[in-house]
């Protein structure tokens, strides 16, 4: 288990906010820079999140334009084979929430099983190597093995009800 700072269980976030806002000094330069900040800081996100989101248009253009049609309708239709195919390609495909989304919204236009692109987008993420390499780093390992093992059936078994209700 990782080292870090031991958890406050006395630590309120509304009242560090209101104490940071009491604290605050409403100067025109204050505001000046705290706009600047918030500028930059939202530009920064912006640069790291919109390569991932253009990475995942590219990937739902291609999809677009070369698989068939049929194949998404054979393959990704709303049926329970329909959604442990949709969860393997999760498993593989999914390099990041942003970028993913496209392509979730490509398998729905496809298919039109919202189900399907719910397992696409929450899938991905449930089983991504990398969240659950962090989480085996800082937490542990067994709350790394059960992140799969607890939330893949939750996430196959609402595509299965969205599809059926939705």
């Amino acid at each position: 288990m990782g080292e870090g700072r031991p958890v406050l269980t006395d630590f309120s976030i509304i009242n560090d906010v209101k104490k940071r806002l009491d604290n605050f000094k409403w100067t025109a330069e204050n505001i000046k820079t705290a706009i600047i900040g918030t500028f930059n800081g939202s530009w920064a996100l912006t640069k790291m999140v919109m390569w991932w989101l253009i990475i995942g248009i590219l990937m739902a253009a291609f999809a677009r334009a070369y698989v068939p049609h049929d194949w998404f309708t054979a393959y990704m239709a709303p049926t329970a084979m329909g959604l442990v195919i949709t969860l393997f390609f999760a498993t593989i495909i999914e390099v990041c929430s942003e970028g993913s989304s496209p392509l979730a919204f490509e398998i729905y236009s496809q298919t039109g099983a919202f189900g399907n692109s719910f397992i696409f987008l929450m899938a991905g993420v449930a089983t991504d190597y990398t969240e659950i390499g962090l989480i085996w780093h800082n937490i542990g390992k067994k709350s790394a093995l059960w992140l799969p093992i607890i939330t893949v059936p939750q996430i196959l078994l609402l595509g299965y009800l969205f599809n059926i209700f939705l």
